[in-house]
């Protein structure tokens, strides 16, 4: 391959191994790409060692973005369908929705593209440790905020304090990057029992400006996702000025602006020109065509309608009852296997769940098999109740699940509690499958003496109850990891973990697996980490579901995500 600024820099000893590895066949190609990437071989590069072509992206573009399809076109409005949300702080954003109506103001300093791959976006390009336990960004020179400021590295280091802070109580200090640059000490105040209440606090010398455009992180333990970590939606890098709600003063440094925006109705973005101060706005991320993208309030099961009768030109999603429909519209329908799934968990601090032969009893009295075959008889994949998608590479295969309602009322019968009746509460957050799912569970636990009763509400209103109800259904969305989700919600103490699920074995046993590069070592590793997770019973997870989206045929360059995040730099429309 011919030499470039990567291969004439030292190859990173994690990005040789991936190569090794890849030689001897225990790392596929895609993999060795998206490990070596991480570790700050370009993506083209990376490509290029693997012998495969960078499809959709220029060799020599220092962007992260692809080129565009066909001959574009400047000019016009991309009209979406998607629930319209309120955009308070994006630290703590909780839906995909409201990420989306952002993504285009506000920028990360990495971007995993649909090819799993991270390439830089603020970020230049990175460096790490050879031992993974300091990481170093070089920022772009040149990155424009949208009062006139320029984007440095005392904007980085303020962002991940406040990510860090405990009273914000963000979930970014659930992915495995921040944690690690956290240290748990005494907050002066007591718990009910009367014991030291502990809060996560940044480490001293865990975050360094090196110079006005580079910053270094020293980890407390070897992390190899820290760039992938920082595309998780809530790590979108915000102005220091920031006050909530963002709404209200939108600055960043992204190729729109905010114009509109009315929860439950719309949300309207518009081409960013000329600063306040009547100063040319220059973006960094070279051309956009898209005028204006007008985003429209349609729940789920009404987007397809709205695109049906001409109103959008795309949707968030359609669900899998609407395929024959969707298949019946001129349109490009859009499939993707994703790591989306629905969790009915359980708290495991809140009666009955606080015995674990009760969690044993309910999750043995399910067929997950039977539930996904009832709600997505055709794509999806079935779930194990560790959170793990057979998508995942690092995915390990534990025995079959198998449902036994003896043993489950054995359980039920050892713990006291012959006759459970509980309540799940479902937002649908998502769309009916959601309920669907529910009332499946519901008869078949009823065969142990299972009294399930379904409390269906408002989605707005379960958002507001997710991590506090006993016994809840709850919509997460894809991450390129298995091992990011575990670490996002169900590490003890952070933000996310609505299980309240505390396991030191359990964190320990995904440090090992998180730091570990040979597919088959991690695989190995994850065996634990599954299945202490499994047998400790939080959850029934019963699907991995797959996502639909359709767009118009004159819509061009649309990108499928598994995530359903949006990026339309390079998106553009017909007149």
């Amino acid at each position: 391959m011919p030499a470039s600024k990567d291969t004439e820099r030292r190859l990173h000893p994690k990005a040789q191994e991936a190569h090794d590895l890849m030689e001897r066949g225990r790392l596929s190609r895609r993999e060795f790409i998206r490990v070596a990437a991480l570790v700050g071989v370009s993506a083209g590069a990376a490509y290029a060692m693997a012998g495969l072509p960078d499809t959709g992206y220029a060799q020599d573009s220092m962007l992260p973005f692809p080129d565009p399809e066909g001959d574009p076109v400047a000019g016009g409005i991309l009209r979406v369908g998607m629930q319209i949300q309120k955009m308070e702080d994006p630290a703590t954003y909780s839906w995909v929705e409201m990420s989306n109506q952002t993504r285009h103001i506000l920028e990360h300093l990495a971007f995993t593209t649909p090819d799993n791959v991270t390439r830089p976006m603020l970020a230049e390009r990175w460096e790490a440790s050879d031992d993974l336990t300091s990481w170093t960004f070089y920022l772009r020179q040149g990155v424009m905020w949208h009062n006139g400021d320029e984007l440095v590295a005392d904007h980085i280091r303020w962002n991940v304090e406040r990510w860090t802070d405990p009273a914000l109580g963000s979930s970014n200090v659930g992915l495995s990057s921040i944690s690690a640059l956290v240290e748990e000490v005494d907050s002066g105040e007591k718990n009910d029992d009367g014991s030291s209440k502990m809060v996560k606090v940044l480490r001293d010398g865990a975050v360094e400006v090196v110079d006005s455009h580079t910053i270094r992180f020293s980890l407390s333990k070897p992390v190899l996702s820290f760039p992938e970590d920082m595309y998780n939606y809530p790590t979108a890098i915000v102005h220091p000025s920031f006050q909530a709600p963002f709404s209200d003063n939108p600055i960043g440094t992204g190729a729109y602006t905010l114009t509109e925006l009315t929860v439950g109705d719309r949300c309207t973005l518009k081409r960013f020109d000329q600063t306040e101060a009547g100063a040319d706005f220059k973006y960094w991320g070279g051309d956009v065509y898209l005028d204006e993208i007008h985003y429209f309030n349609f729940d789920e099961d009404n987007q397809l309608t709205a695109f049906a009768s001409g109103d959008v030109d795309t949707i968030y999603e359609f669900s899998i009852e609407q395929m024959e429909l969707a298949k019946a519209l001129e349109g490009n329908i859009i499939a993707a296997r994703t790591a989306q799934t629905l969790c009915c968990r359980f708290q495991v601090t809140q009666e009955p769940w606080t015995d674990k032969r009760v969690r044993q009893a309910f999750v043995k009295a399910v067929d997950n098999a039977r539930v996904k075959e009832l709600v997505y008889p055709d794509g999806g994949d079935v779930g194990e109740n560790h959170h793990v998608a057979p998508i995942h590479p690092e995915y390990f295969a534990l025995p079959p699940l198998v449902r036994d309602v003896d043993g489950a009322k054995a359980l039920l019968a050892e713990a006291g509690q012959e006759n459970l009746d509980v309540t799940i509460d479902v937002g649908n957050t998502d769309g009916p499958w959601h309920q669907t799912v529910c009332e499946a569970i519901r008869d078949q636990v009823a065969d142990a003496g299972i009294n399930l009763n379904i409390n269906v509400m408002p989605a707005s209103k379960y958002w507001e109850i997710w991590d506090s109800t006993p016994f809840g259904a709850t919509a997460w969305t894809h991450r390129p990891l298995g091992t990011m989700v575990l670490s996002l919600g169900y590490r003890t103490g952070v933000p996310w973990n609505e299980t309240l699920y505390a396991n030191p074995e359990w964190d320990a046993a995904l440090d090992k697996a998180e730091s570990l590069l040979d597919v088959e070592e991690r695989r190995a590793a994850m065996e634990a980490v599954q299945g202490i997770l499994q047998d400790d019973a939080v959850m029934v997870q019963p699907i991995f579901r797959p996502v639909y989206t359709i767009v118009a045929p004159r819509v061009h360059g649309y990108p499928a995500h598994p995530t359903q995040y949006h990026q339309y730099n390079k998106v553009w429309v017909e007149s």
